[in-house]
């Protein structure tokens, strides 16, 4: 049965679409139905769209006022947001333009090393109480641990003397200065590490991609602009 239906359809008369009229030839080709169809919903649409913007219009307050109206521009018919730009103090902006980021990835190594052996120097003589492990006995056998005396005591025992005075102002200013040259290193390093992640982000905006990142936060004195990048199949 079935291939009699094919042997019949091999017969049948090939129904061809009507093609436009040698006097309309100048109209171009003959519109078919899936032709207007496209040209009808699209007319629609665009009469929808007309309505809205036409009755938004009316009901538009005089007043208003938004600030994207000051901080977007138009390009290609569409509102984009204006792009600020970011922040950088004068120390970051010279080491962005004038050095690279293997150069501020070694100064960054240098100056942590420094601070800690700087650390490490400066030690807190009264935190080390608690880690005494010496015991004396007395006459009946009784262990007892020895009790370390603080630094203020060891100050106030020292000032009995001329010489020793002299000696614990040496000391303290000593360690002032100490202070203040790890207080300096923190603030360099720390300036530093902005610096690597604001020229780290710098080169991977260079790298070439499908999609552009979005920004999320634009970068300022204290961090590095944040960008989220769209997931991109690897080939």
């Amino acid at each position: 049965m079935s291939s009699w239906k094919k042997a019949s359809k091999s017969n049948q008369k090939v129904h061809r679409e009507r093609h436009q009229p040698e006097s309309r030839q100048h109209l171009g080709l003959l519109e078919k139905k899936k032709d207007y169809k496209k040209r009808a919903l699209d007319a629609q649409r665009k009469e929808k769209t007309l309505k809205a913007l036409h009755k938004r219009a009316l009901n538009k307050n005089p007043d208003e006022f938004y600030h994207h109206m000051v901080n977007s521009k138009l390009s290609d018919d569409v509102h984009r947001e204006k792009e600020a730009k970011d922040e950088h103090t004068p120390e970051q902006l010279a080491l962005m333009e004038t050095q690279d980021l293997k150069y501020v990835l070694m100064k960054l190594t240098v100056e942590r090393r420094k601070l800690e052996r700087l650390r490490a120097s400066i030690v807190d003589v009264d935190a080390t109480v608690g880690q005494n492990k010496r015991y004396t006995f007395d006459e009946a056998g009784v262990r007892q641990r020895v009790a370390t005396k603080t630094l203020g005591e060891r100050v106030e025992a020292a000032e009995t003397t001329e010489g020793s005075k002299q000696s614990v102002q040496a000391v303290n200013s000593q360690l002032q200065q100490r202070l203040s040259e790890l207080k300096k290193r923190e603030e360099r390093e720390r300036e530093l590490s902005i610096v690597k992640r604001k020229l780290e982000m710098k080169n991977a905006l260079k790298q070439p991609r499908l999609l552009k990142p979005k920004k999320i936060k634009m970068g300022t004195k204290d961090s590095a602009p944040v960008y989220r990048f769209r997931y991109e199949r690897k080939k």
